[in-house]
């Protein structure tokens, strides 16, 4: 993968944002035939992020669809499979829950995604206290590390697809007062890593590689490849 520099999204997704906001030429209709044509899209995820990021790319949600399933990895579990896993649990999840909420219809399609942060093979939690989060900052601090994004989509068929998406990200060396600055902001909360590329840390992240998209939530390159091919599914 080419380098990102600072903080930048790769050329793909800034050329890619660019044509959807050029109402007048012809990859801007190209995307809007796009979402026009697929069926509908129930997100099995309350993540804002996602939702955010999804918006980027002109597809709406019929309906949001939260998921609760056991995210324990297994024992000696590889972060790759972990990522893809979760994305499809969530997934199968999303099927229960969406006709439970009655918004399931013949020809909906469930998207579901998860986001993992792993040092080596270690994989990091979802940091719900601040010493965990500090302890992931510890580790994170002047060192690379991958963020794996399972995708996955349960076709109205009952057919699962899936992708695997990695990025690297490496932080800066970081002191003390950095440490501290970052956990009393309280981003960290909730995030894969102890951290969130998309907000304070954003100062802490010295290189990325790969999708930026990706490390936030969703690699919207991925997404709309595995979205475009559902056209002929609707």
């Amino acid at each position: 993968m080419a380098g990102l520099g600072e903080l930048t999204p790769n050329s793909t997704e800034i050329q890619h944002q660019w044509q959807l906001n050029d109402c007048g030429n012809g990859p801007f209709a190209m995307q809007t035939s796009f979402t026009t044509n697929l069926p509908p899209i129930i997100l099995a995820s309350a993540s804002p992020r996602r939702r955010d990021l999804l918006a980027q790319i002109e597809v709406v949600p019929a309906a949001i669809c939260a998921t609760d399933i056991d995210e324990t990895p297994h024992k000696a579990e590889k972060p790759t499979d972990y990522a893809v896993r979760m994305a499809v649990e969530k997934a199968m999840a999303g099927v229960d829950r969406a006709k439970a909420e009655g918004v399931m219809t013949p020809d909906s399609v469930i998207l579901a995604g998860d986001t993992v942060v792993a040092c080596g093979r270690r994989i990091l939690p979802k940091t719900e206290d601040i010493d965990s989060a500090k302890s992931c900052l510890e580790l994170l601090s002047g060192r690379r590390h991958r963020v794996f994004g399972g995708i996955a989509v349960r076709l109205a068929n009952g057919q699962l697809r899936s992708r695997l998406v990695t990025s690297t990200v490496r932080f800066k060396r970081l002191d003390k007062v950095e440490i501290d600055c970052y956990l009393a902001s309280g981003d960290w909360q909730g995030k894969a890593g102890g951290y969130a590329i998309q907000g304070p840390a954003a100062r802490l992240i010295q290189h990325i590689d790969g999708s930026y998209s990706n490390i936030v939530g969703f690699s919207l390159y991925d997404v709309s490849m595995l979205l475009s091919g559902l056209q002929s599914h609707g």
